[in-house]
């Protein structure tokens, strides 16, 4: 029997030790606002490097050296990619689309 209060009180003290909310945890501004305004979020909060890298990707794709942009049509057609098998790009890029004749 002696053990049995013995082992209750320890529980309970366990109990008491573990769920006691403390005043600092209250007083905290956390705990009134748990939002912070958009500069200080800034301080801390690295932007990530991949979206940089699509962002840079996206510009890349805007603004392409004509080769590529020949290249991509040529591509397109398959006979001109044929050509470039052999010849390569700028040579199939200027045999099927170079001479452009209008009479």
């Amino acid at each position: 029997m002696r053990t049995l209060i013995i082992l209750t009180l320890l529980a309970t003290l366990i109990m008491a030790a573990t769920c006691y909310e403390s005043h600092e945890s209250m007083e905290s501004h956390e705990y009134l606002n748990p939002f912070i305004n958009r500069r200080r979020a800034n301080g801390f909060m690295q932007t990530d490097m991949r979206l940089e890298a699509i962002a840079q990707e996206r510009i890349r794709e805007r603004s392409k050296a004509p080769q590529e942009h020949q290249r991509e049509i040529c591509e397109d057609y398959y006979p001109c990619e044929l050509y470039a098998s052999r010849h390569g790009y700028a040579a199939a890029y200027r045999h099927y689309y170079g001479r452009r004749r209008t009479k």
